[in-house]
């Protein structure tokens, strides 16, 4: 386990654990991908988003 909080998607339970004390379910990581200025697939990400490029 590392030390990053993380979130049930199903009953948006944060906690610390791979699976969600409440429900049992797999958690997800609480936190947004890393930001690169490098990344070659964002404009693909915008648009399918919805959001002008």
């Amino acid at each position: 386990m590392k030390g990053r909080i993380r979130r049930c998607p199903s009953d948006m339970t944060y906690t610390l654990s791979e699976r969600c004390p409440l429900c049992n379910g797999e958690t997800v990581s609480a936190h947004p991908a890393r930001f690169s200025p490098a990344d070659r697939y964002s404009r693909y990400r915008r648009i399918v988003r919805g959001w002008k490029t």
